[in-house]
Parts: structure tokens; sequence; C-alpha cells
């Protein structure tokens, strides 16, 4: 008799959980009653430009929402609906050695993203992501380093936009 009653509750508290989650995602992720997402190819306006960078981070962008939410990818007519443009990709020299040559480097992109949800138009926004990778100066930022730099990066820029759309965070 205990035993069901045991059963019983866990039973009842984990149907209380999955109902309490609603459109909830494991990940932390409230799509609301949206089904389905859009994201347009972000064009590289930036002053330098990395051949396959636009194509990378449309593609991180569009896996991470569909690993992370039960959201289906359409071309056209997305509830949930990503575009903009990657504005800048710049080097910057950030620390020096005594003889004043450069110790370090920072490799900068900044996305500029519009998010249009159109079943709650009040999340709606337009917002520019950014994140860095530092390298030595004797580096070459190719190969194996920009491919360390552009994982890097790219993982922080789609995780927040992730953050502010849907795990409004």
């Amino acid at each position: 008799m205990k035993k069901s009653i045991i059963h019983f509750g866990i039973i009842g508290v984990t149907f209380l959980l999955i109902l309490g989650c609603g459109a909830y995602s494991f990940t932390g992720g409230n799509t609301g009653a949206a089904k389905t997402i859009q994201v347009d190819f972000f064009p590289n306006q930036a002053p330098i430009i990395e051949p396959s960078l636009s194509q990378r981070f449309t593609q991180d962008l569009q896996d991470l929402f569909t690993r992370q939410t039960n959201l289906t990818l359409v071309k056209s007519n997305g509830e949930l609906h990503f575009n903009g443009e990657i504005i800048d990709y710049r080097i910057t020299p950030m620390s020096a050695t005594a003889d004043q040559k450069a110790a370090q480097n920072r490799l900068t992109i900044v996305v500029n993203v519009r998010y249009t949800n159109s079943l709650e138009e009040k999340d709606n926004f337009e917002k520019q992501f950014s994140f860095y990778y530092d390298y030595g100066a004797a580096q070459q930022l190719s190969g194996g380093v920009l491919d360390s730099a552009l994982n890097e990066i790219l993982e922080r820029i789609t995780q927040d936009i992730f953050n502010a759309s849907v795990a409004k965070w």
C-alpha cells in the first residue's frame, strides 16, 4: 500500500512538473506557441571579409535553435524570424612587449540581429551581439587558430542570441 502511494506521488509530481514547464524546453528556451523558425542568411558587411563567416554563422544559428528547441526550420513565413548582418570583423593589438610590439591580438566579431516574433510582437528586437578571441601576436589568424577563434566567438554570439530571444536572459 505504501509503495503504491509513493509511486502515485512520484507520478503526480512528475506530471505537475511537465505541465508546469509548458512551452519551455529543457534548455531554458520559451518558444511559446511558435512552431516554426526562419533564419535568413547573414551577409558579411564588415570592412574585413572572412569568406566562410556568413555561411558558418547562419548555419550555427540555425543548428542551435533546431537542437535546443522543437521548432521546425522554414525558408519563409517563420513565426520566429531572424535576419541581420555581420557588421564588424576586426583585429586589434591588445598588449605590448617592452620593445613596443604587440604581444597579443584580439579578433572581435559584431553581428546586428533583427528578431521578429509574429505571435508576441512585444518580444521583437534589433540588437548587436559581439564577442572576441585573443591569440598570440606571433600566430597567424589562419588554419587552426582561425577555427578556434571562430568556434569560440560564434558559439558565444549564437548562445547570446538564443538567450535574448527565447530564454529572455
